[in-house]
């Protein structure tokens, strides 16, 4: 603990909905949920306007459907969270070299290390001032808790919420404690709160009141320690500037459950191309592969395989995957996949390479002698054939692998078609709703909803004033998706739809003619 409220917790308001609200301005005080739209679809974020009707993160979208009916639903875009979380980080790392990042909205900051805070009137005035400048680069809020401890930084912040800044005195944390629930406490959550409750404690004082060796005796020593410290506000974690990621991993939930065991395996190794590539954008490498396997009646199967070392090649993760996913039951179907690696490090191991690669040659030398060439072919261009392609490939299998991307992934479908070789007609273009869209005539845009053929787009952008609503055919070819706009400044100078002035169109421009003068266009 220490004398003076210098550690900062900062946790953006509602932040993906909130994100989506100012990008979106027709959407601003209006519900607002964000998460998976299928029929297995989960929240991920909801406005303060949603909360009202008692949505909430990590509710089923269905029963969100229910509970607000009203409500806009959007499918997440994160690649527009993460660029506005690198903002919102930068603006952090100019108070302090000593920045925890724990998720794309929040982070702890001790800014004694940073000298920007070391009393109380200093620190108020720095989470002040950084709410300002969010407020300015971003255009969203967010809340922001002072305290002497990490854990007391945090519960400020929440009791901040929204839009506020909590300062927390050092010497009145037990009396601020005291009468807020235990699950106000870090690694409290349904089950030990409902274990203590049937103890008869359901506050923080309560808790305090128990005495240590009672909590040890009800939950524990390592836990029953912690939760008495806690409940007196004793924390002594430092802020961490980089934390070491323990494990890379992906998984999708899937609207119907999979029956068929070749779409499974395919499935399977698109996860495995997924998290590789993950991987290797981290800078890691990994020794074991875990698959994980959520079947249709909720029960979960975890299986993993350690190499002899650690490695980033997607052909060892694929083959890796598909041994795990041999030794599963998959009857009656399945509703979740993930792949996932552990035990990271950042080098691989290069006889894993051969590995390999070895037993790719052996597969091709022990075919027909046709295949020869094509094999050297693939070894040369350095790929390596995932065991499931050419069982994809094979009489009743799907046309095209799911875990085949990028330009080889289309020429493979189109050969793959239709009788006599000829290409099959292009799928229907879907829309998904939340997302960008750039129309040649009305300018940029989103998706407010789509349907029999038809998709209906919202023309606007951050700052201009809500836009009119047009629709389209699907396969309209003046519409086309596009990358998202920046909340704050220039926004696009492209043409924006009939009734919609752009902001950036308020910025005149200066230019210079032929003759050397200078002119002035909106």
């Amino acid at each position: 603990m220490r004398a003076a409220p210098t550690i900062l917790h900062l946790d953006m308001d509602a932040f993906y909905a909130s994100v989506e609200q100012a990008s979106k301005p027709s959407l601003r005080g209006k519900a607002v949920i964000v998460g998976g739209l299928g029929p297995r679809g989960v929240v991920a974020t909801a406005s303060y306007e949603a909360r009202r009707f008692g949505v909430h993160s990590a509710m089923p979208t269905a029963q969100a459907r229910r509970l607000c009916p009203n409500g806009a639903y959007l499918i997440p875009r994160f690649r527009l969270y993460q660029a506005v979380s690198e903002v919102v980080m930068g603006l952090l790392r100019e108070l302090s070299p000593l920045v925890e990042p724990l998720s794309l909205d929040e982070a702890f900051v001790d800014l004694e290390a940073g000298g920007t805070a070391f009393d109380s009137k200093s620190a108020r005035a720095t989470g002040e001032r950084l709410r300002a400048d969010i407020r300015a680069a971003t255009g969203l809020s967010g809340s922001v808790g002072l305290a002497g401890s990490k854990m007391l930084a945090k519960v400020a912040s929440e009791e901040a919420k929204p839009a506020g800044l909590l300062l927390i005195e050092p010497g009145t944390e037990r009396e601020l404690l005291a009468p807020m629930s235990v699950r106000t406490l870090p690694g409290v959550g349904p089950v030990t709160g409902e274990h203590l409750r049937r103890a008869g404690i359901t506050t923080v004082g309560e808790l305090a009141e128990a005495g240590e060796d009672e909590l040890v005796r009800m939950v524990g020593r390592s836990h029953g320690v912690g939760l008495y410290r806690m409940a007196l506000g004793l924390d002594d974690r430092p802020v961490v500037a980089e934390r070491d990621a323990k494990s890379v991993s992906v998984e999708d939930t899937f609207d119907v459950d999979l029956h068929d065991r070749v779409r499974i395996r395919t499935e399977v190794q698109r996860l495995a191309d997924r998290c590789v590539h993950r991987l290797r954008g981290s800078g890691h490498s990994g020794r074991t592969i875990v698959l994980k396997v959520r079947r249709y009646d909720f029960s979960t199967l975890t299986r993993s395989e350690t190499l002899r070392g650690p490695t980033d090649d997607p052909a060892v993760v694929r083959e890796a995957a598909a041994r795990l996913l041999e030794g599963v039951d998959t009857t009656g179907g399945v509703r979740l996949l993930g792949v996932g690696v552990t035990g990271l490090a950042d080098y691989t191991q290069e006889d894993l390479f051969a590995q390999s690669m070895a037993a790719e040659a052996a597969a091709a030398s022990a075919g027909a002698s046709a295949a020869a060439p094509a094999a050297e072919a693939v070894a040369g261009a350095g790929g390596v054939e995932p065991d499931g392609a050419a069982e994809a490939g094979a009489p009743g299998a799907p046309s095209g692998s799911a875990g085949s991307e990028g330009p080889g992934g289309a020429a493979e479908g189109a050969e793959a078609g239709g009788p006599g070789g000829e290409p099959e007609a292009a799928p229907e273009r879907r829309w998904a709703a939340g997302s960008d869209v750039l129309h040649a005539v009305y300018g940029p845009g989103w998706v407010q909803g789509s349907g029999v053929g038809r998709v209906t787009v919202r023309f606007e952008q951050p700052g201009s004033p809500p836009g009119r609503v047009r629709t389209f055919r699907v396969d309209d070819p003046e519409l086309e998706p596009c990358d998202p706009l920046p909340l704050v400044g220039e926004t696009d100078p492209r043409p924006t739809g009939q009734g919609v002035s752009s902001p950036f169109a308020r910025r005149p421009k200066s230019r210079r003619t032929s003759d050397g003068r200078e002119t002035s266009s909106p």
